[in-house]
């Protein structure tokens, strides 16, 4: 973790590193920016809202987004990321690409070595932190992890067994640290609003190994999704791109079982089973693609590692959050009541999410009593928090 520490001064929404990278383009051009997805860009989960940001640049600026969508191995086998930024930079005549994985973090690197006429930008990637990055390659990510533990606390609230189910992607320390910042909300919302369960709540993760199924790869999120439900587990919340554990939910209600969901990503999720959907933790891209496109575009772009924050005070306004929550109908007037006590609490810093003392998997501790973690020990957090069920 020491290695990480200095390039983390204060926990900040934005760290700012100042290399300069860009060309002015005439404003009486169409800008062109790319923007390549791992998934399609109807999957109501991640690639949809990148999709959907790249759209709202291009109703207000005079900007045309190209959307690559599916570059994964089972969808698009033997093309390669280079192939298609070549032909987004040569062909296209992009500018500006937005890379929205980090699995590409690697190439993504070397990629604007080969092009540094264009700006990149690495979604939930760390290489402006880590000073692998050239001077035209940017990060950007939001702060899910508040998010998260609203969706965490939402799940506590409506529980009637004590038992959430967590149905986590692949593991790697962003995966991880959202699944804690989940078993953290719901762990204080618990401890704070449900005097009525007899035990510590119960979290269970599953990692079915990639953002969304793929057969022969992965586990089958339905299937992995009804196991929980089946296990006693009555509140099974996602960490994946795509919405099986609300559609399994439903499968579920309608078979006289009592049991609710949480998706994950896109702000419309609920829509798939509103009345058995608590709500939805959700990326919003346009604030942060807006601002990248008319900075690249008017050649002021400046390089940085963006850990974009919410508007606490505008949480479903995909205009101005970078992440927000969406209420679902399942929610009853006292849940929300005290699920929006502990938005403010957070808000205000006077409940702290990631307070010692906090103990990783393994028995060893990682926050003493009387500390909170700081920005690299959330950022890198490198197992499991002690009281969560599950590898990782």
């Amino acid at each position: 973790m020491t290695k990480y520490w200095r390039y983390f001064l204060l926990w900040v929404p934005i760290l700012l590193f100042t290399a300069c990278s860009g060309q002015a383009v005439n404003k009486s051009d169409t800008f062109r920016f790319g923007v390549i997805l791992v998934g399609p860009q109807n999957d109501k989960g991640w690639s949809q809202s990148h999709a959907e940001a790249a759209n709202y640049v291009a109703k207000l600026e005079n900007a045309t987004p190209i959307i690559i969508e599916s570059h994964n191995a089972k969808d698009k086998p033997g093309v390669t990321l280079e192939q298609t930024v070549t032909h987004l930079v040569n062909v296209e005549g992009v500018k500006l690409i937005f890379i929205t994985s980090e699995e590409f973090s690697l190439e993504t690197v070397r990629l604007a070595q080969k092009f540094p006429k264009v700006v990149f930008i690495g979604i939930s990637g760390d290489d402006v932190l880590t000073g692998s990055a050239p001077p035209n390659l940017g990060n950007l990510m939001g702060q899910m992890e508040y998010m998260k533990a609203v969706s965490g606390c939402a799940a506590a609230l409506a529980t009637q067994t004590g038992k959430l189910g967590y149905l986590g992607p692949l593991i790697n320390t962003e995966t991880r640290r959202l699944a804690a910042a989940t078993y953290l909300g719901a762990k204080l919302c618990a401890e704070t609003y449900r005097a009525d369960l007899s035990q510590p709540i119960g979290f269970s993760v599953t990692w079915i190994g990639y953002w969304f199924h793929n057969p022969g790869f992965t586990l089958d999120p339905t299937l992995e999704t009804q196991k929980m439900y089946d296990n006693g587990i009555d509140v099974v919340l996602s960490g994946i791109d795509t919405p099986e554990v609300i559609q399994v939910a439903n499968e579920n209600v309608l078979k006289g079982r009592e049991v609710w969901a949480v998706p994950f990503d896109y702000r419309d999720a609920c829509a798939v089973a509103p009345d058995y959907c608590l709500g939805v933790p959700f990326y919003s891209w346009n604030p942060s693609y807006l601002k990248t496109v008319r900075a690249v575009r008017d050649g002021t772009w400046k390089q940085s590692w963006e850990w974009a924050p919410p508007d606490w005070d505008a949480l479903s306004d995909v205009t101005r959050t970078n992440v927000g929550w969406q209420d679902g109908n399942a929610l009853t007037v006292a849940q929300k009541q005290n699920l929006y006590d502990f938005i403010g609490a957070l808000k205000a810093g006077t409940m702290q999410l990631w307070a010692g003392p906090l103990l990783l998997q393994d028995g060893t501790e990682y926050v003493p009593a009387g500390q909170v973690a700081t920005s690299p020990q959330i950022w890198y957090l490198p197992k499991l928090l002690l009281g969560m069920d599950g590898t990782g």
